[in-house]
């Protein structure tokens, strides 16, 4: 039975190809469209680069140029210019979440907590954080080690998120450094109390329950498979994967 591919829309490619590198040449080159239908695909389908179809090119040019841009920051200036993430937006909430690190992940340069790759009792992770705008939207995707604490990420996204109104987030990031940063923004904080705080701080229960879209968000990035699962030896690799996800299923329609 032949493989089932799926191509860049019309709609998808006239978005994408604005943003692309112009006037490369090379000898019998690939188009961009082709090998960017090809990364998507094993982004989706978790594969090996090797058993890329036939249909988007050689798997070594499928691979070589997702490597080449991300080295190069180039699918990371794509997400945030289609984002266009400095806008101001009402709400916003943030969250984490654990992905497994399969043996193919170990083994980079500079060792595994360089790469994003921490030890915890569930074995090798990385934890991916992520804001997301008051539509679920992602606009900001960060990467930690799986070890790490969910809230030594929150001020990193707050400020490359621009300005929001509120934040939604749960009790893992009542901490009184990050009321204090939402404070000096001008955004409030819709945060539950912990049990350690003697006096809990009151928050909207109402705009609180819009919280699940940062979760949502992470089950539909999911279901890209090498999302899902880290396969990615480099940390920009993995992120870079991540990203183009995240274009491809909220900011593409």
């Amino acid at each position: 039975m032949a493989k089932q591919v799926q191509w860049l829309s019309d709609e998808e490619w006239a978005r994408i190809e604005p943003l692309l590198p112009r006037g490369r040449k090379g000898a019998r080159r690939v188009d961009d469209r082709r090998v960017i239908s090809g990364i998507v695909h094993m982004l989706r389908s978790g594969a090996r680069w090797r058993d890329c179809p036939a249909e988007f090119g050689p798997y070594t040019t499928v691979y070589n140029r997702f490597n080449r841009w991300s080295r190069q920051g180039l699918w990371l200036r794509m997400f945030e210019a289609l984002t266009g993430h400095s806008g101001v937006f009402d709400g916003a909430a943030i969250d984490a979440t654990h992905v497994k690190a399969h043996r193919s992940a170990g083994g980079a340069k500079g060792g595994p907590f360089a790469q994003a790759i921490g030890r915890s009792r569930g074995g090798r992770t990385t934890k991916v954080h992520g804001l997301v705008d008051e539509r679920g939207r992602p606009r900001v995707l960060l990467l930690s080690a799986g070890n790490v604490n969910d809230i030594s990420m929150a001020e990193a996204l707050i400020e490359a998120a621009g300005p929001f109104r509120r934040l939604l987030a749960d009790k893992g990031y009542d901490a009184d450094r990050l009321r204090q940063l939402l404070a000096r923004r001008g955004a409030e904080a819709v945060i539950p109390s912990t049990a350690s705080r003697r006096a809990p701080i009151p928050y909207d229960v109402t705009a609180y329950r819009d919280r699940n879209l940062v979760e949502r968000m992470w089950c539909r990035l999911k279901d890209f498979r090498r999302v899902a699962t880290r396969y990615d030896k480099l940390a920009r690799n993995y992120l870079s994967g991540v990203s183009i996800a995240a274009t491809c299923a909220y900011w593409l329609n």
